[in-house]
């Protein structure tokens, strides 16, 4: 059992501005490079997942903390790389060039842009490294390295569209998305599915992921007057300027968004009140295994905790994910390991997480509506919601 544990951070600069931060868990006797597993964390500290990135990154030390409480995995020390993607393709490929090649990580575990996803997958495919994805995605991302544990379309979109129209007798809705690979995918389904329900879409727009001036689409919703909108623009700070401009703006049409998360929804607060979101997480879920994770978070960050949320705890579920594959395999080598991710399942504050259907997981769903403080009251729950067809050929 490892004793004595502290934590040590390193920073350096790469190249063009890409920042490694390093943290190393240690006991009072240094490990051996022999010793240790290294994952590497490659998220959005900067750009438009700047807003949820930190959290993540807790979740991630927290379950290394509790692993190398408990003797490591296989009796290893294990050790985070956390890099800063720029919440884009071009800071991803950096990162994972820096974390693959020169850090030597074991494994990558990330909550990530779709953006980021996309443009890191072949520098992941080239290094040979297992990638298990923890952020909520439009789905169909596939790779022979790649899982992931964050929910997909059909998991998300149901639970809002189909709430609309039955408590608010929704039959029109505009969509607003931020213009990339998520906002797109995760819209055109939620087309598809408002059209399959009888319902119709008045309006569907996008704008670039750093957009920060809402103004004209704010005006062509004005004009279609829809009886709801559904927002899926990219995580963190274009939720925000979207939200407030659309409060200000005197907008009365209820508010479904797919992908704002809990914490983000804790910045807005008043500006978020009322609006409705899908997610396999939310702080309030009551059960042992949540109300146990809650304490153990706020007890190692105390004031400094950032709001867990469905963009972080999935981080959390997949370095235990990891951990059960590597022992399954009874080694860190890629090609067993990637095998038994498939087959290995962690209980923790979402419940059972297994990667088994197609490199995606079946989850628990909850619908909830932002409070006038930014939290989050539970609507409805559905568990185990199948994530569909995503990744069939592999």
């Amino acid at each position: 059992m490892v004793s004595h544990v502290r934590s040590m951070r390193m920073l350096s600069r790469l190249g063009t501005g890409a920042v490694i931060f390093t943290l190393v868990l240690t006991s009072s006797v240094a490990a051996n490079a022999q010793d240790t597993i290294k994952i590497g964390i490659p998220t959005g500290l900067s750009g438009a997942n700047s807003v949820v990135a930190p959290s993540v990154v807790q979740s991630a030390e927290l379950a290394v903390d509790e692993i190398n409480a408990t003797g490591g995995i296989l009796g290893k020390k294990v050790e985070l790389e956390v890099a800063d993607d720029g919440s884009g393709a071009a800071g991803a490929q950096k990162a994972a060039d820096s974390l693959i090649f020169q850090k030597k990580v074991n494994a990558l575990i990330s909550m990530q842009t779709s953006a980021a996803r996309n443009g890191m997958l072949p520098v992941v495919t080239r290094g040979k490294v297992p990638y298990i994805y923890t952020s909520l995605y439009e789905g169909r991302s596939c790779n022979k390295y790649l899982y992931a544990d964050g929910a997909v379309p059909e998991q998300m979109v149901g639970p809002i569209v189909d709430h609309f129209m039955d408590a608010f007798k929704a039959k029109t809705f505009f969509l607003v998305g931020s213009d990339y690979a998520f906002g797109r995918g995760m819209l055109a389904f939620t087309k598809a599915y408002i059209e399959k329900k009888g319902g119709k879409v008045v309006g569907d727009e996008y704008q670039p992921m750093d957009a920060t001036d809402w103004t004209a689409i704010i005006s062509k919703m004005r004009s279609a007057n829809p009886d709801a909108v559904i927002f899926s623009t990219a995580g963190g700070a274009p939720n925000v300027t979207l939200q407030k401009q659309y409060k200000a703006a005197g907008m009365k049409a209820v508010v479904g968004n797919l992908s704002v998360d809990e914490g983000t929804a804790k910045t807005m607060a008043a500006d978020a009140d009322g609006v409705f979101i899908s997610a396999s997480f939310l702080t309030n879920i009551d059960t042992p295994a949540n109300q146990k994770f809650m304490a153990a978070m706020k007890a190692k960050f105390g004031g400094k905790l950032l709001t867990p949320n469905d963009l972080s705890v999935p981080q959390y579920d997949a370095v235990y994910l990891y951990k059960a594959a590597v022992e399954k395999a009874k080694s860190t080598a890629v090609e067993p390991v990637v095998a038994a991710l498939a087959e290995v399942s962690f209980d923790g504050p979402r419940g059972k997480v297994q990667m088994n259907a197609q490199r995606h997981a079946p989850l628990t769903m909850y619908l909830g509506q932002v409070q006038s403080d930014g939290s989050v009251k539970i609507v409805k729950s559905f568990p185990n919601v199948s994530p569909g067809e995503q990744c069939p050929k592999l």
